[in-house]
């Protein structure tokens, strides 16, 4: 059982610090001084950050069903990736609980 808290735990401060990038160095970047235009390596943010949301969404089921969890809190976790911070709120609420 431990393993998939671990995996879990994992992806959820890797997909966090993806998101926070996402957000706060892709987004401004392409919208606000066209850095995207200049700088290519910055589309692969947004790239990387989806792949690895939906190995996050994956661990997120497993956890859930592992941990007998209810429809709303698998959902909850779920969606904990779509915001910067919430992954690893979510991340640290569920290792409190299982450790």
């Amino acid at each position: 059982m431990k393993s998939a808290v671990t995996r879990f735990r994992v992806m959820a401060i890797i997909c966090g610090v993806m998101s926070l990038l996402l957000w706060f160095v892709y987004m401004p970047g392409k919208y606000a001084s066209n850095l995207v235009d200049d700088h290519k390596i910055l589309i692969s943010i947004p790239i990387v950050h989806g792949y690895l949301y939906m190995i996050y969404i994956l661990t997120a089921l497993q956890l859930s069903v592992q941990k007998k969890k209810s429809i709303f809190e698998m959902a909850w976790l779920i969606l904990a990736g779509t915001l910067p911070v919430a992954s690893l709120l979510a991340e640290r609420k569920v290792v409190k609980q299982y450790s």
